[in-house]
C-alpha cells in the first residue's frame, strides 16, 4: 500500500483544514504542510547580523548624504526612512510568494486577506518614491504611521503568546528571528514618521 495515500496536509494557520493532497488553504491561501511536520522558521543562520549590518549601512548613507547637502535632522530622518523602505521592500520582492507565506503567520491583516502579503512590499516601495519626491508628504507620513504601527501590533501579539516565528522583514533571503527587535523596528519607523510630522 502506498504510504503517500495516508499523508494528511493541513494549514499552519487553520489546523482544522485537513486534506489528502498538497495545495493551498481555502481560508487564507497559505501553502499546506504535512500534518505533524514541524515548521521550522528559526534555524540555520537565523540571527541579527544581517539586520544590524543593513541598518548600519542605511544610517551611514543617510548621514553622508545629509552632511553633503547641509546638515539637517529632518534630512537625516527622511533619508534613513527612504533607505529603510527601499532596502526592505527590495528584499521582500526577491521572493514575493515566500514573503507572503511568512508574513501571514504574524500580520493581522494578512491573516484575514492573504493577498495583502503580496501588496505590502509595494506599499513600502511607494513610501520610498513618495518621500524622495516629497509627494503628499504629510499624508504619506500618516499612512506610514498606520501601516508600521499595525504591523507592530501583530508582532506584539505573537511575542505576548511566546510564539517563535521567522520574521519576514527581510523576506526569505535573509533569516531574522521574530523578537523584540522586530517590534522596535516597526514601532520605531512609526515614531520616526511622527517625528517628521512634528518637525516639518
Amino acid at each position: 500500500m502506498n504510504d503517500s495515500a495516508h499523508t494528511i496536509y493541513t494549514c499552519p494557520m487553520h489546523p482544522e483544514i485537513q486534506v489528502d493532497k498538497p495545495g493551498k488553504c481555502p481560508k487564507c491561501g497559505m501553502k499546506l504542510v504535512v500534518k505533524g511536520a514541524e515548521v521550522k522558521r528559526d534555524t540555520g543562520n537565523s540571527n541579527y547580523t544581517p539586520l544590524i549590518v543593513i541598518i548600519c549601512l542605511i544610517i551611514l548613507s543617510s548621514l553622508s548624504i545629509s552632511l553633503a547637502s547641509g546638515f539637517s535632522l529632518v534630512k537625516i530622518i527622511s533619508n534613513f526612512m527612504i533607505g529603510f523602505f527601499l532596502v526592505f521592500s527590495g528584499f521582500k520582492l526577491i521572493d514575493l510568494a515566500g514573503f507572503a507565506e511568512g508574513y501571514v503567520t504574524y500580520d493581522l491583516l494578512a491573516q484575514k486577506v492573504y493577498g495583502y502579503g503580496y501588496i505590502y512590499p509595494f506599499i513600502e516601495l511607494f513610501f520610498t518614491i513618495a518621500m524622495i519626491f516629497s509627494f503628499q508628504i504629510r499624508t504619506v507620513l500618516l499612512a506610514e504611521i498606520v501601516v508600521m504601527a499595525f504591523s507592530g501590533i501583530g508582532v506584539a501579539i505573537k511575542l505576548a503568546k511566546h510564539e517563535k516565528f521567522q520574521c519576514s522583514c527581510l523576506g526569505t533571503f535573509l533569516k531574522v528571528p521574530l523578537t523584540k527587535v522586530t517590534l522596535i523596528e516597526d514601532f520605531g519607523m512609526a515614531l520616526l514618521a511622527i517625528l517628521l510630522l512634528v518637525l516639518k
